[in-house]
């Protein structure tokens, strides 16, 4: 086992099929059967209903890993941007992130790339089991269940492939994109893929989403499982953000219709799960993390949490390690003293930071990764890009409104599309700060990464064309994959 192991691309890859069984995400029903994992085979795996949804509970846990939506990927991803200085220079605290100087040999890089494998692998390992499962469960919850595993992959896939691949826009997704691996990997036989191109990898990913959103159920039956597991919306606010992402804006709008179908404010689902803006934003970060804002979060638990340097609430409310930067979003004329957002960071030592995650020792502050506000803003940037300027002013100003009611857009920012496509820019940065979206929308718009720094640390500007404009590809899968 352990030489077999060594050759795996993946060494997670193999042990998720001996531990998935024993993995559940806090708030989903089920009790294990007690036999060890460790003598579990394949097959037995499959033989009752506990241990599948053992699996089911699995992918999610493995998707709520440190390095990837445990917090650490918005670390990684929001840092890359103009709106945070780093203080400490650590490395294990995305300091090569936010210079932009990572390398095939950081531990960030191999982390996220084996972690997200393992979450794709881990959902290969359920969608190929119960494709072979007869009788167990019924064929309803078993399609129901392959669709949770494709969701994951999707978003997995969608994570890998906007920052280890070109971006979709830069060429029509002909770049080289990733290795697919779509069945579970249990040997090293497979090792050796070739990279799909990038437009390869969207297809999958749509194609996932698509049969997700299809075969999720329509809710859940308390706002926690509403808020932490899949369901159709969820689906369909993911596609929203991989349209935008290939500057597919038809596509956007078609999605977004689905859960905004209104015009004009207030704008709410009316079918499924009823998302909304909530009144208060600050209510989503401490108060209630299971609002119908929030679409999907991952969740934690004094006994299920992330600690140290692990923890993105550590990074930068406890240790702060950033802080957010004076010429960045902070100085907007958008982001108004009145404006309930400014609650969200903290003035300490003439420096504002991050507030977000604000619980400490234990972190368990739940780690959002869709809410409604995003698909209302993707649906403003699509509608104007579309032609259809007075549909996105009306989502713009939703979204500001909730959090500064008597704010008013001056007319220089909406009066040409130019100015209002920066202007929603803007506003996704102070809505989706410290969220993981600032590296993705400077990306997917092919826009250079800012310089930025303060009298001791610096980071250049990084252009389109240069090779660190996105992360290169890791070590560990260099030395395994001879195809790659």
């Amino acid at each position: 086992m352990i030489r077999l192991i060594n050759n795996i691309k993946n060494k997670s890859a193999v042990l998720g099929l001996i531990l998935l069984s024993t993995l559940i995400v806090p708030g989903c029903d089920g009790v294990l059967d007690t036999e060890s994992a460790t003598s579990l085979s394949a097959k037995k795996i499959f033989e009752t209903s506990d241990r599948i949804e053992g699996l089911v509970n699995g992918i999610y846990k493995s998707l709520k890993g440190a390095s990837m939506y445990g917090g650490r990927i918005h670390l990684y991803l929001d840092v890359r941007g103009e709106d945070f200085i780093n203080v400490t220079g650590n490395s294990y605290t995305a300091y090569e992130s936010w210079t932009n100087s990572y390398t095939s040999g950081s531990n960030d890089i191999n982390n996220t790339w084996q972690q997200a494998y393992a979450t794709i692998n881990d959902a290969n390992i359920l969608i190929d089991g119960l494709g072979e499962s007869e009788g167990v469960i019924s064929d309803e919850l078993k399609t129901q269940y392959i669709a949770e595993g494709k969701f994951v992959r999707a978003l997995s896939y969608f994570t890998l492939v906007t920052i280890y691949a070109r971006p979709y826009t830069e060429n029509d997704g002909a770049s080289k994109g990733l290795p697919l691996r779509l069945h579970a990997e249990t040997t090293s036989e497979n090792n050796d893929l070739a990279r799909s191109t990038v437009k390869e990898v969207y297809k999958q990913i749509l194609d996932d989403l698509d049969f997700a959103e299809t075969n999720l159920p329509s809710s859940y039956s308390t706002s926690l499982l509403n808020t932490t597991r899949a369901h159709k919306n969820t689906a369909i606010a993911l596609k929203t953000r991989v349209y935008l992402n290939k500057g597919d804006f038809e596509k956007v709008i078609e999605e977004s219709k689905k859960i905004v179908p209104e015009t004009t404010p207030p704008f709410s689902a009316t079918t499924g799960v009823n998302h909304a803006l909530q009144s208060d934003i600050t209510t989503l970060f401490g108060s209630n993390f299971t609002t119908t804002e929030s679409i999907l979060s991952m969740p934690a638990t004094a006994s299920d949490s992330y600690s140290g340097q692990s923890a993105i609430a550590y990074v930068y409310y406890a240790n702060r390690e950033y802080y957010l930067n004076p010429s960045g979003i902070l100085a907007s004329s958008l982001w108004g003293a009145n404006d309930a957002r400014r609650k969200l960071i903290e003035l300490y030592s003439d420096k504002y930071y991050l507030k977000k995650y604000a619980k400490v020792s234990p972190y368990i502050d739940y780690i959002p990764v869709i809410r409604y506000s995003e698909v209302l803003l993707n649906y403003a940037e699509a509608s104007l890009r579309t032609g259809n300027s007075t549909l996105a002013i009306n989502l713009l100003e939703a979204v500001h409104h909730r959090s500064d009611a008597d704010f008013v857009f001056p007319e220089s920012a909406v009066s040409t599309n130019t100015a209002l496509l920066e202007t929603i820019r803007q506003e996704r940065r102070i809505e989706l700060l410290g969220e993981g979206f600032r590296s993705n929308d400077l990306l997917r718009d092919l826009l250079t990464i800012p310089a930025k720094g303060s009298s001791s640390l610096q980071a250049s500007q990084v252009d389109p064309s240069a090779e660190n404009y996105i992360f290169p590809l890791p070590d560990s899968e260099r030395n395994a994959n001879k195809a790659l």
